[in-house]
């Protein structure tokens, strides 16, 4: 047969990765933010002798770095697109931009709890007015931030969307702009405790409050990292997919059909994007055409789908 005839039955394995995200537009703008308060933060913090200011800055410098991960996970993915050595495309580098975020977050959680315990015996004299007044800044750049990550693209999504190419509003599932989305987050949420813990020492002269706004930061950051790193991990180690998904491909195999799945393998191999193998028995099978038409019609996060059919002895 030769090679033209085959085209029919070919397909690309790119899956809309070769798209411009809006995440990543996005994910620049905020690194640029955050990398600049980073600076001032921790100057002011050297400068104020305030350790909560200094802990703020430090937090958003690792999370600068991590940023700057997810940065490169959508240009990686993209870049990469049509490269055949990859072979369900390069949506899943996603979720690997994603994890790797997550330990970086889990990793500064870790560090901020024993700076925090420390802190509880060695107290440090504290510029208050002008720590305040970073702080408070430094909760604004955060609060754009988070409002520029989070599902504000809605005007500008374009005929790709019928296609799910671009996830920036399907966070769930974009597990790389999650991670983004997570670690500004929780940059807001200790430079929010950091004032508090500040306001509470000025005007209470309850010192410990700083140390402990410190420990409650930390394990709420371990607690988001860590749903972060299941998630993703699931994805980087081809969990199967969610059962309402394999539902719906049983259903419509199964239903009003003499045919039967006997093995069925669903993944996800980007952003709300799935790959299925799936084998049928049946005493009168018809054209894996069909059922494959079926399934992806009623399914169409289906990117990839393998059919088998056998017949029933």
């Amino acid at each position: 047969m030769h090679h033209e005839h085959l085209s029919e039955w070919q397909h690309a394995h790119t899956f809309g990765q070769d798209q411009v995200r809006s995440g990543e537009r996005r994910t620049w703008i905020v690194i640029g933010l955050t990398a600049a308060m980073m600076v001032w933060e921790i100057i002011a913090g050297l400068q104020y002798g305030s350790m909560a200011l200094l802990a703020d800055g430090l937090h958003m410098g690792s999370h600068a770095t991590a940023l700057g991960i997810t940065a490169f996970a959508y240009f990686y993915a993209r870049r990469h697109a049509h490269d055949r050595s990859f072979t369900f495309g390069t949506g899943k580098i996603n979720a690997l931009g994603g994890f790797t975020g997550a330990v970086l977050l889990a990793g500064f959680a870790l560090v901020m709890a024993v700076q925090s315990l420390e802190r509880f015996f060695n107290p440090v004299e504290i510029v208050f007015n002008s720590a305040i007044l970073v702080a408070v800044i430094g909760l604004v750049v955060n609060g754009a931030c988070v409002w520029i990550l989070k599902d504000q693209d809605h005007d500008h999504h374009t005929h790709e969307d019928a296609h799910r190419h671009d996830h920036a509003n399907h966070s769930h599932s974009d597990y790389n702009l999650r991670a983004a989305y997570l670690h500004v987050l929780t940059d807001a949420l200790t430079s929010l405790l950091a004032i508090f813990a500040l306001f509470a020492a000025k005007y209470l002269g309850l010192y410990w409050m700083d140390p402990a706004m410190g420990i409650v930061g930390a394990a709420l950051v371990t607690r988001w990292s860590w749903g972060l790193l299941r998630n993703a991990g699931g994805v980087l180690l081809d969990r199967q997919a969610p059962g309402k998904l394999c539902k719906s491909i049983r259903d419509a195999v199964e239903l009003d059909r003499d045919a039967r799945i006997s093995d069925l393998h669903v993944w996800s191999i980007g952003p709300n994007l799935y790959a299925a193998i799936i084998a049928i028995v049946a005493h009168d099978p018809a054209p894996a055409r069909d059922y494959r038409r079926s399934i992806t019609t009623a399914n169409p996060s289906l990117a990839h789908v393998t059919v088998e059919v056998n017949a029933c002895g």
